[in-house]
């Protein structure tokens, strides 16, 4: 069996655009027959370009080759261009190729893909969600702002059986950070914390998101401040580019920190765990090397006793992805969802994820699990060249 060709899709995510503005599939079909679908989850260029990236990459290393030889595939890939470092682009690239390939090897086998990388350890996968604005009853962006009216929503979330809720009222993040926290900043965050944990009780972990806003004192600060609400974790405190920085940060909080979104391949995740940085690794399927590379790191995360959770702000190509790792991964935490899989999430593929009382169940269909409707792909073009994430480009006051 050979690879024979590959296909594209820069899919428009109509309002709300949970999950972004648009998602980057791509196809890859064997001289078989067989498909596998694949998410690229890169915000560095523009959708377009990273469609031709793929198609390159494909072209150089991918095309002819046997989806069953990931490894060689891999090291081709990373290694080729003279490159044999973390280029988060690159890797973005490669990881959906690399997801696509685990599809059609799935398929090819009769088996979901988290029984070849050893196999069912998780009946279910406890998930968590943003809490995102509620539209249907007028809500606005206001609401990640707005105290009060985001405990009223995570309230709701329990209600429908989420055990944990993620919330950043830190924002919002410039090219210019890491920076030092107002006290008006302060003051929100952990008016925000508190009037959450009040809301949910004892039923639910609180999630603290922000995005590698501050400079190492002031995630401490901050930190001091949550303590009291006991929340589950910190996200990525300071920017994720030196570790030890962040290892100073975890050892002055009782809170556990996470990180790893913009992180890539297995180097990156070792430097945080040999710095003791974090303990809540959040590998993204769709950037951080694929399927194989993130099992890697799971394993090396296990001799640390620390636990991933898969990071989603992306499609849910992306998220299956997650599922299938998740699975078979003895030290998974807890999956990110986007609310409960609904609306264009749903809409995208063949059959949704199967999400029931605050848990996606893992499917039984061989591959990833999930088909992309193509004909949906096709009726939601994205024709714009924004990058998938936007920070200020002036420094925060």
């Amino acid at each position: 069996m050979k690879i024979a060709d590959v296909k594209t899709f820069v899919v428009g995510n109509p309002p709300p655009h949970f999950g972004g503005r648009y998602f980057i599939f791509l196809k890859l079909t064997t001289d078989t027959g067989i498909e596998g679908v694949g998410e690229v989850y890169t915000a560095t260029f523009g959708p377009h370009v990273v469609a031709r990236m793929i198609e390159d990459v494909c072209e150089r290393h991918i095309i002819g080759a046997d989806p069953f030889h990931i490894e060689a595939m891999w090291r081709k890939t990373y290694g080729s261009g003279y490159t044999l470092r973390p280029d988060i682009t690159l890797m973005s690239v490669l990881s959906g190729i690399e997801m696509a390939c685990w599809d059609i090897v799935g398929k090819a086998v009769d088996k979901p893909v988290y029984e070849l990388l050893g196999g069912r350890v998780h009946e279910k996968l406890r998930t968590y969600t943003y809490i995102y604005p509620d539209i249907a009853k007028g809500d606005g962006a206001d609401v990640y702002w707005n105290a009060e009216r985001s405990a009223e929503l995570a309230a709701d979330y329990v209600a429908q059986g989420f055990t944990a809720v993620k919330f950043d009222p830190a924002a919002p993040y410039s090219a210019f950070d890491p920076r030092q926290p107002s006290v008006e900043s302060l003051d929100l965050c952990e008016k925000f914390t508190r009037l959450i944990r009040e809301a949910v009780g004892a039923k639910a972990d609180l999630l603290f998101g922000t995005h590698g806003q501050f400079t190492t004192s002031g995630a401490i600060r901050l930190a001091r401040r949550l303590e009291p609400y006991d929340p589950l974790w910190f996200e990525e405190p300071c920017p994720p580019e030196n570790p030890r920085e962040m290892a100073r940060i975890a050892r002055q909080t009782s809170i556990p920190i996470a990180t790893g979104e913009r992180l890539t391949t297995k180097y990156e995740f070792a430097r945080v765990l040999e710095a003791q940085a974090a303990s809540i690794l959040q590998m993204a399927l769709g950037r951080v090397g694929g399927l194989l590379e993130a099992k890697k790191i799971a394993g090396m995360a296990e001799t640390y006793y620390a636990q991933i959770a898969p990071h989603l702000y992306c499609g849910p190509i992306e998220g299956a992805a997650n599922i299938q790792i998740s699975t078979c991964t003895p030290n998974f935490l807890i999956l990110e969802s986007i609310q409960t899989w609904g609306g264009f999430h749903a809409e995208i593929l063949k059959k949704p994820i199967q999400w029931e009382d605050g848990y996606v169940i893992p499917p039984s269909d061989p591959g990833l699990g999930v088909e992309l409707n193509e004909e949906v792909a096709a009726a939601h073009p994205y024709t714009g060249n924004a990058l998938h994430l936007e920070m200020m480009d002036t420094p925060v006051v």
